[in-house]
């Protein structure tokens, strides 16, 4: 999936274990021993991971859609990221938290995406493609090393993604004294919205560069083999804030015909 490469150091390739996805940072491999016996990671068993994780996420995906439940959004987010948390801090755990993570997610974004898809039918499959053709079209720039990920490239990506993070935690504390940043609503369709949502469409996208970048050396620098779910579980998540990401521009657009 990801290609193949040979071992490098610090000098050059991957430089600095470096991604702007918090589940994927350098301090990933602080205190982790690789166990020879139980076999070490690698890109092949990642990809399977992830389509395993896929396969979940869009069976109860598309539960909640087709049986139009909506209840069950907040169960799904407030769980996948208990869940979330717990594959962060107990990585040994992965095997058994990314399935269970995706299975949330998937609730939650069925949820959602039956709820856009009553304000502007079709959105969804949109959503969808668009998620899917920008994964494909950046693992081949990837692989084809169209897109080189240097340090100054996953500096940039890394000071992008925590900028968004803060207009973001800015919106939440404003909305709990009754306000809100307008620029982050759905409804807002004025060109600067759209703007946003578009620049976080694009920092959401090469995020995924860089998660490809990450998964690679941690197979080439030998990890152990449920580090593949971990590589999986990482990738998941940069999917899963693309997807919403486009749900919201597209949204916008069409909220200005």
């Amino acid at each position: 999936m990801f290609g193949n490469r040979n071992m490098r150091g610090n000098s050059g390739g991957h430089l600095s274990l470096r991604s702007a996805n918090p589940a994927l940072s350098s301090k990933v491999f602080e205190g982790i021993r690789t166990d020879s016996s139980s076999g070490v990671m690698t890109v092949d068993g990642t990809v399977n991971r992830v389509g395993i994780s896929l396969c979940l996420l869009l069976l109860t995906a598309y539960f909640t859609f087709t049986s139009e439940i909506t209840s069950l959004i907040f169960v799904g987010f407030i769980g996948g990221l208990i869940v979330a948390l717990i594959t962060v801090f107990k990585k040994h755990l992965s095997p058994i938290t990314v399935p269970v993570y995706a299975a949330l997610e998937g609730l939650a974004l069925g949820g959602i995406s039956y709820v856009f898809n009553e304000l502007y039918d079709g959105i969804v499959l949109q959503a969808i493609g668009l998620t899917v053709g920008i994964l494909l079209s950046l693992l081949f720039a990837y692989k084809s090393r169209l897109i080189k990920v240097t340090e100054n490239f996953k500096l940039g990506i890394a000071a992008a993604t925590g900028g968004i993070f803060m207009v973001y935690m800015l919106g939440f504390i404003m909305s709990l004294f009754g306000s809100g940043l307008s620029i982050l609503s759905v409804n807002n369709t004025s060109l600067l919205s759209i703007g946003f949502s578009l620049v976080v469409v694009v920092i959401a996208s090469l995020n995924l560069v860089l998660d490809f970048d990450f998964i690679e050396e941690a197979a080439e620098k030998g990890a152990p083999k449920y580090m593949e779910w971990y590589g999986a579980f990482g990738l998941l998540v940069t999917l899963i804030w693309l997807y919403i990401e486009i749900l919201h521009l597209l949204a916008k657009l069409q909220g200005r015909r």
